[in-house]
């Protein structure tokens, strides 16, 4: 097979979430064990931080990485899902993984795939372990991609484990409770590894506490140590300064992800470069941070968190998608000047979608769209549950249709808004 039919293979014939949602979920580690075990169990070749969070595992993923590059290691990152090309889930320092490469992890691995059928995640974990140690990065950050228990990079025995936050979310799959979420996304916290917290939740905070004094595993809370102060946002570049214990840490630290929640990710960020600097052999000069989080996107090819598609009228898609995310978004809504406010907006159906629409802005011009994928919620159902909060707008066949008709009847002055789902804002970019 070539590229594309390697592809095409991947997504037709293996369970894949993005398609078809929870019955893609393996709920063990079975698949993963003997896959990874066919190639010489590549994962035990490399060291590693495992990100697991609701939300911002992603942006942290890609903080870290562009961290550790700026420190001059060989740095991987496996991250999910992918927004236009499948091999940006798989990189090393920013590169991603060759096509021939893929095309051959496939051809070579496919007698077993056939035997054992595993899921396209599954499969993605080992070729994304398999390239880390073929090419013996010094360092890969590992983002899960789904609760963190029973996900399949949970094989891993990493140097720090990290988790961001705790919200409502596939809760089909990961429990109806923020205990239960939490319970789920504690699998990752290893023996004796110290594990970083991002935020500290009422309801989630015991969970973790309980799961590390169960493994021995030192546990910091970010934002109990950290505090970031003077938050400004100009020329698409965020500045703020880091405060530790009343005494400035980092002064006039520089972005170039400007979401407002952004903060949150980089104190949790800061707090586990700090743990690696002082635990491992792993070390952290402040200018690598520095360079680091001010070129996140030229070091790791990071796309989809508040990212500005254009100007006059300014168009911003983020891949914020369930309760938690939204109301984040409308944070950054509310924090951009604009004369009118234009929302271009799909889902996918097995989201808690009327909890979503309700933190929607009911002063907005709407384009319902169903992102292109068996999941997507088809935009008329959309307008409809919308109508319910006081939603209006009209319905387009496709996300493209839909942007095209909000830069239409936008003013130079207005604000245009594209997300729901990561796979809106994939087909918007």
């Amino acid at each position: 097979m070539n590229y594309q039919q390697t592809l095409e293979f991947l997504y037709s014939k293996l369970p894949m979430f993005t398609r078809v949602g929870a019955s893609a979920f393996k709920k063990d580690l079975t698949n993963t064990i003997l896959l990874c075990k066919a190639i010489d169990n590549p994962q035990e070749k490399f060291e590693s931080i495992h990100v697991a969070g609701t939300n911002g595992k992603g942006s942290t993923s890609h903080m870290l990485a562009a961290v550790l590059q700026a420190q001059g290691y060989k740095t991987g990152l496996y991250t999910s899902p992918h927004l236009k090309d499948f091999r940006e889930r798989i990189r090393i320092n920013g590169i991603m993984m060759p096509e021939q490469e893929v095309v051959n992890f496939v051809a070579e691995q496919r007698a077993l795939m056939e035997e054992i059928q595993p899921s396209f995640f599954e499969v993605t974990v080992a070729m994304a372990f398999y390239h880390f140690a073929k090419n013996e990065v010094d360092i890969a950050i590992i983002e899960v991609g789904l609760g963190g228990r029973l996900d399949s990079t949970n094989i891993i025995n990493p140097l720090i484990s990290v988790i961001t936050n705790i919200s409502m979310d596939h809760m089909n799959m990961l429990g109806n409770t923020i205990e239960e979420i939490a319970g789920e996304k504690a699998g990752i916290i290893k023996t004796n590894t110290p594990i970083i917290i991002g935020e500290t939740q009422e309801k989630s905070s015991a969970v973790f506490l309980s799961k590390a004094t169960e493994m021995r595993a030192p546990i910091v809370f970010a934002d109990q140590h950290l505090k970031a102060v003077d938050f400004q946002l100009e020329n698409n570049i965020i500045s703020f300064s880091v405060f530790q214990n009343d005494q400035i840490k980092y002064k006039n630290l520089h972005s170039d992800l400007t979401g407002v929640y952004q903060h949150k990710n980089i104190l949790t960020v800061l707090e586990t470069l700090n743990v690696l600097d002082q635990e491992t052999e792993f070390k952290i000069a402040e200018e690598s941070i520095y360079k680091g989080l001010i070129n996140v996107k030229k070091n790791t090819g990071l796309q989809g968190r508040w990212q500005t598609l254009q100007a006059n009228p300014l168009v911003i898609c983020d891949t914020g998608h369930n309760e938690a995310g939204i109301a984040e978004v409308i944070k950054n809504i509310n924090q951009t000047p604009y004369e009118n406010l234009h929302i271009v907006f799909g889902m996918v159906n097995d989201k808690d979608i009327s909890k979503v629409l309700s933190l929607l802005p009911i002063k907005a011009s709407y384009y319902f769209c169903k992102p292109n994928l068996e999941r997507g919620l088809p935009a008329a159902e959309l307008a409809s549950k919308a109508s319910a909060s006081n939603l209006v707008g009209q319905t387009y066949p496709s996300v493209s249709s839909a942007k095209e008709a909000a830069i239409a009847n936008a003013g130079a002055n207005d604000l245009i808004y594209i997300g729901g789902s990561t796979f809106v804002v994939a087909e918007a970019i």
